[in-house]
């Protein structure tokens, strides 16, 4: 192969990977000297002209004559007057000799070693300039290409034909993807793995409803609106909290827009996430109030201390305050950064009987497994259905019925105590 060839080869290579011209000359000539080295020790006496565009390569040995019988002709830059006159009879001691060094001097495997060097040289340049653009986009939206799904990732194609992944835990649930779809994502982080970038992507990260916001409504783009927090279950449902620095501004009227039409871009990208916009306060049991919407609060305690809060709310709003699967419950403590603990609040005409009461009969894990859903009283166990208690719970059927069963008949007993202490009294 000759230099020709060669030059021209790398050169073309390089500009298909957009490696600018100042680069791709200091990669050439690096390599060139690295073969120099290997071959004569030093490079410090040669020359390297290269000429990108004819594809041309002169590579010239500088060194100074002197006398045959000197101590300096084994120096690296020194030659001996008989050797220079082979080279040009007329030469004298103190002149310089250039004298060119051919491409093919160096062995045909030193050449094709040189190839393979400055193919991988921009493939190392290629990686680490993926590496320090996606860097800079962690938190971006992109969008990309399905190339290939798997199991557990599906593989995305940028425009510039860049491999990004997209694993099955950073996907909404109810995502599908077949080869050819589009995606939008998250830049969600960069990793170096084997000296080789892996982007990867996600759809369920909250930094991804971010930037659907900033994009769907201007006022955030701006800056007038801010978002303060967000947490999600992907797919399921979100909470987002937002303040505005305008009092005319109502931030949460302006990230829904008129008749829903700027929140229903996000919904749909988000395969119907239900999204809750709440106004941002400082005072936390508003806050907290707002976090645990759509449900009423009848009263709330606040332990700052332990980061536990209590609400207590009428029977009918605790199922929407624990929401499907504990969703609703669960998004509004990471919201307000507090354990939120549901009790249904008794009215003063029925007396009832705490759970606790019940642990002579009914096995304490399945009494917390009620607790975790807001039930911690008899009344409250009874006030909701047996499938919707089996269906938010790990309990089978048959324990949920021998539960109600155990209730009853405690307030049956209870009722027939208080009927025969009436009577006597009587």
């Amino acid at each position: 192969m000759n230099s020709h060839v060669l030059i021209e080869s790398f050169a073309e290579f390089a500009r298909s990977k957009n490696i600018d011209r100042p680069t791709m000359m200091s990669i050439l000539e690096d390599v060139f000297r690295t073969m120099i080295r290997k071959k004569y020790t030093t490079d410090e006496n040669f020359d390297v002209i290269i000429n990108v565009d004819k594809g041309d390569l002169e590579i010239w040995r500088n060194r100074e004559i002197v006398d045959d019988n000197s101590e300096d002709i084994w120096d690296f830059d020194k030659i001996p007057l008989a050797e220079a006159q082979k080279i040009e009879a007329d030469f004298e001691v103190g002149e310089q000799v250039a004298e060119e060094v051919k491409l093919e001097d160096f062995g045909r495997r030193a050449v094709l070693m040189a190839r393979q060097t400055l193919i991988q040289r921009v493939k190392d340049l290629e990686r680490d300039h993926l590496y320090q653009q996606y860097k800079d986009m962690v938190g971006e939206v992109v969008t990309g290409e399905v190339y290939q799904v798997w199991s557990r990732e599906a593989l995305i194609l940028d425009k510039e034909e860049n491999e990004l992944v997209l694993p099955k835990a950073e996907q909404i649930p109810k995502d599908r993807y077949r080869k050819g779809d589009t995606v939008r994502a998250v830049v969600h982080r960069v990793e170096i793995i084997n000296g080789t970038p892996k982007i990867i992507l996600s759809r369920a990260a909250p930094a991804f409803l971010e930037r659907l916001f900033e994009q769907e409504v201007p006022e955030i783009y701006d800056g007038l609106i801010t978002i303060k927090n967000i947490v999600r279950e992907p797919g399921e449902r979100a909470k987002v909290a937002v303040e505005s620095y305008d009092d005319r501004i109502d931030p949460v009227g302006a990230c829904v827009g008129m008749k829903g039409s700027r929140i229903h871009a996000v919904v749909r990208e988000l395969e119907n996430e239900n999204i809750d916009v709440i106004n941002y306060t400082d005072n936390l049991e508003l806050y907290i109030q707002r976090a645990l919407s759509p449900a009423k609060i009848g009263s709330i305690k606040i332990n700052e201390q332990t980061g536990r809060v209590s609400v207590f709310l009428k029977p009918d709003q605790v199922s929407l305050a624990i929401g499907r699967g504990g969703a609703n419950i669960k998004l509004a403590s990471r919201l307000v950064g507090m354990e939120i603990d549901v009790f249904r609040e008794a009215g003063d005409y029925e007396e009832d009987i705490a759970l606790d009461e019940f642990q002579d009969e009914i096995e304490g894990w399945v009494l917390d497994e009620l607790k975790k859903i807001g039930l911690d009283t008899g009344r409250s166990v009874l006030a909701v259905s047996k499938e919707d208690i089996v269906r938010r719970t790990e309990l089978e059927e048959e324990t949920v019925e021998d539960v109600f069963r155990i209730i009853r008949q405690e307030f049956e007993t209870d009722e027939e105590q208080e009927e025969t202490n009436s009577g006597a009294a009587q």
